[in-house]
């Protein structure tokens, strides 16, 4: 295995704002420390995260307005990239040689506690260094060996934040096979991952899109596709005059007010984004009244992860790689998801 240099290329954030406050520079390559892993970094794909931790768009649970990074402030200057594929090339203290040379994805997740439930309560790239970058360090027990997955480097690295998520409100949700399941922004990396799994989980699924995007995410999966900019209640109950079981929703906004409804007895709502708008009001009685649940979900657990990899690893999912840039144009590249005109997801290469 070839030595690993002292520096390396990396991109990172220098404050709240646009694209202008990404920065390509050269540092130190990180090293591990004590159970920690060295990943070299083959391919790292990008989310709407990268976007609102540039511009600080989270706020905070006193300050909706607050300049946030995904749980908090962000320590300046920060390398972005949560989702990362490669290959471990040195080890920490403390940590076994039998990841060494392997293939990894990494579990960007920092948890709050130890064992398979713990809740996410940071992000790599966000609450510590990701990988817009040549090498990243990781804990060794959120490096998972992907060696006999046939999903290429940029499939892989596009499964840790989209499909976590999706694969996480899946779970929360107790999506069952034979259930109908609704899901919003279908050809987001999100709702292309719910898709997907979904699909794969033996369910019948509805899925929210329009125009030109409809045919791949009709591809993906989706029994049938609804066009949101149409009568879009409408065309839900012509599809489901049942009613719904599940909404996997990364949307908010009027869809959740003007959906309720549309859950059978015990349905789920599932959000996982506001994309649509985070105030929200709707009757409480359709609630109640029908023992529907409202469910937040925030990513995954870390037994969430385990289970979306071992997917991979059977190529269950197999997520749809929209364009790749060199990671000198990461700015170029957040520009493009900012646009949201593409299916799948975009990838950097170091």
């Amino acid at each position: 295995m070839a030595a690993v240099p002292e520096l390396m290329r990396a991109v990172r954030i220098r404050a709240h704002g646009g694209p202008e406050n990404l920065e390509s520079v050269d540092v130190a390559v990180p090293a591990p420390q004590p159970g920690e892993v060295l990943v070299e970094v083959s391919a790292v794909a990008l989310n709407n995260t990268d976007l609102w931790t540039r511009e600080g768009a989270y706020g905070s649970p006193d300050d909706p307005q607050a300049l946030s990074g995904w749980r908090g402030p962000v320590d300046f200057p920060r390398i972005q990239g949560a989702d990362v594929a490669g290959t471990v090339v040195a080890l920490g203290a403390g940590v076994e040689p039998r990841l060494l040379g392997c293939r990894v994805v990494v579990d960007p997740a920092i948890y709050d506690a130890e064992g398979p439930h713990a809740n996410p309560v940071g992000l790599m790239g966000s609450e510590r260094d990701g990988g817009y970058a040549e090498y990243v360090t990781a804990p060794v027990e959120r490096v998972h060996d992907m060696t006999r997955s046939p999903l290429t480097d940029d499939q892989l690295a596009a499964l840790p934040t989209a499909y976590g998520t999706a694969l996480g409100m899946i779970e929360r949700g107790r999506l069952r096979k034979g259930e109908t399941v609704l899901v919003s922004g279908a050809s987001g990396g999100v709702g292309l991952a719910s898709v997907q799994i979904a699909g794969a989980r033996g369910a019948r699924v509805l899925a929210i899109s329009s125009g030109t995007k409809t045919d791949a995410v009709r591809a993906a999966g989706a029994d049938e596709v609804l066009d949101r900019t149409g009568d879009l209640i409408g065309q839900v109950r012509a599809a489901a005059p049942g009613g719904i079981d599940v909404v996997l929703d990364v949307v908010a906004g009027r869809t959740v007010a003007d959906g309720l409804p549309l859950l059978r007895e015990g349905g789920r709502w599932v959000v996982a984004g506001a994309l649509g708008g985070h105030d929200v009001a709707f009757d409480v009685r359709r609630l109640y009244l029908h023992n529907t649940q409202v469910i937040g979900s925030s990513m995954h657990t870390p037994a969430h992860f385990a289970l979306l990899m071992d997917m991979a690893r059977r190529a269950e999912v197999r997520p749809v790689i929209a364009a790749a840039f060199p990671l000198d144009q990461a700015a170029r590249a957040q520009e493009q998801l900012a646009t949201r005109r593409h299916v799948g997801k975009i990838v950097l290469h170091p």
